[in-house]
């Protein structure tokens, strides 16, 4: 894994020769990297919800409704989370605060 993260910086270091390069080069891995992470994150959360709010109505129907409704706002809110680190993605990729 070390190998790979490695290979991707100094990859991304060529690909931005110039001025300020490596600061964009870093940020490109960040960005992409962070943004993995989190919609990795996201999925495991929303499996997650989704595997017990099934067990929970197989083990009452009667409530089926009710868990349901508490699925898609914990869904909604796990989403927020991924789309929070796509924005900080998109400034770190097109307005960087750290270029001079």
């Amino acid at each position: 894994m070390k190998k790979i993260v490695f290979l991707l910086v100094a990859f991304a270091g060529f690909a931005f020769a110039g001025e300020d390069s490596m600061v964009q080069a870093y940020s490109v891995v960040a960005a992409g990297v962070g943004l993995g992470l989190a919609a990795l994150g996201g999925a495991i959360g929303m499996g997650h919800t989704a595997a017990a709010t099934i067990a929970g109505t197989a083990r009452n129907p009667g409530l089926g409704g009710k868990l349901m409704t508490t699925m898609f706002i914990a869904l909604a809110m796990i989403e927020a989370q991924v789309i929070y680190a796509l924005v900080i993605a998109l400034i770190a990729l097109y307005a960087n605060p750290f270029l001079g």
